[in-house]
């Protein structure tokens, strides 16, 4: 637990709401956390803590959080939730213990699998698998690394989630146990059911598409946590079935991902929707629809802007004139 804690990963996201120290004391404190942290501990156990401090971080305790808001008060989540009374948890004690235990079940294999993994390579190439030093990632590298990760991620997951798990006649015996698991219950989902599905489909889209692509291109482990919970706070705001999610294109994703459950898998396989707009698998609100209305927000903005530092030069020209005016009306 004092390792979990410890992870630089947790305090820099933490740090600034608890403190009010400025950008340069943070990224100090941050980098002399991470040495020490590198230079006290194997890559392995750096490895394990760290995915399970972003998933528990990211994933579990807004997903219990919002369960519990759900089961509270549901007259009022349903005004809030894709489907209204359909997407709404169960509210007996048996079902919810039930769902969290195979949650909880999951989360150990994934962990303890990608762990397992992440040793056997040690073993075999006598180094990590992702580059576990005291040096920090460049700006410029972590922004290439997290475009490739999100994109062979984002292919990697529609195809196996479209081929494999849901219209793979070869793989019936996966699609079964994705079917019966994740699309048990009939409408859109809440956030708890990210991970409630049977472990092996689990494990062919939630955890291989990036660990893959993260293995085969092995970037800083620190680019690797940052992907790793760009994904898990993006899932879990896609499965959270909210109609209020902030930001357009997010809306649009949870939408997408409200349709998928609702409709048992018949469409939208991708996360951010780009594979499913050009494959044709797209149902709802599109991804192109999406960004067009964030651009036209930011657009608006900007035209909003425009006019009120116009009308505040107005306002200083209008100040200057008078007092110009009256200098010359006193001479």
């Amino acid at each position: 637990m004092d390792v979990l804690f410890s992870l630089p990963i947790f305090t820099y996201f933490l740090g600034p709401a608890l403190t009010s120290w400025s950008t340069s004391l943070n990224l100090l404190f941050f980098y002399m956390t991470w040495s020490t942290l590198v230079l006290s501990q194997p890559p392995i156990v750096v490895h394990i803590f760290g995915i399970l401090a972003i998933r528990i971080v990211f994933f579990l305790v807004p997903s219990l959080a919002t369960l519990l808001f759900d089961v509270s008060l549901p007259s009022l989540a349903e005004t809030i939730k894709h489907g209204g009374r359909s997407a709404l948890p169960p509210r007996d004690a048996a079902s919810l213990a039930k769902l969290l235990g195979l949650v909880l079940l999951n989360l150990a294999i994934v962990t303890a699998i990608e762990g397992g993994l992440s040793f056997a390579f040690i073993l075999v190439f006598h180094e990590p698998v992702f580059k576990t030093t005291t040096t920090l990632p460049l700006p410029w590298g972590i922004f290439k690394h997290v475009l490739v990760l999100l994109s062979a991620r984002e292919t990697l997951l529609y195809y196996i989630h479209r081929f494999v798990l849901h219209n793979g006649k070869s793989y019936r015996w996966l699609s079964r146990r994705h079917q019966s698991y994740a699309h048990a219950k009939a409408g859109a989902p809440f956030s708890l059911r990210l991970m409630a599905d049977h472990p092996l489909p689990l494990l062919c889209y939630r955890f291989l598409p990036l660990y893959l692509s993260a293995v085969l291109l092995r970037p800083h482990i620190l680019t690797y946590f940052l992907v790793l919970t760009i994904c898990t706070v993006e899932e879990t705001l896609a499965m959270s079935g909210y109609t209020i999610v902030p930001g357009i294109i997010m809306g649009g994703v949870v939408q997408r991902s409200a349709i998928h459950y609702a409709g048992k898998g018949t469409s939208n396989y991708g996360s951010w929707g780009m594979l499913d707009w050009v494959s044709g698998t797209s149902k709802g609100r599109d991804v192109l629809d999406d960004v067009k209305k964030e651009a036209e927000k930011h657009r608006v903005k900007e035209r909003s802007s425009k006019r009120i530092d116009q009308g505040v030069n107005a306002v200083r020209e209008g100040v200057k004139t008078r007092r110009s005016s009256r200098k010359k009306s006193s001479q």
